[in-house]
């Protein structure tokens, strides 16, 4: 019983983990990312490492090794 939880828990994170990543802005993405430029996120200010999906998706990925771990064990 116990396992199917978990198991459950397991693929209800992936799936919010891949909606999350998915949401994200690329590292690259606007008009300077096209011409090379690296300092697109940062041109107009904004900080991408305050950035809320990226805590959550960071928190969501040890979930997911976690229940990985334990899962394997099982």
């Amino acid at each position: 019983m116990l396992r199917l939880v978990l198991e459950i828990v397991f693929f209800l994170n992936c799936f919010a983990m891949t909606g999350l990543v998915l949401l994200q802005m690329s590292e690259h993405s606007g008009l300077g990312g096209a011409f090379g430029s690296g300092m697109s996120s940062t041109v107009f200010g904004r900080d991408e490492t305050k950035d809320p999906k990226r805590t959550a998706t960071a928190a969501l990925a040890g979930v997911f090794m976690l229940l990985g771990f334990i899962l394997s064990v099982m």
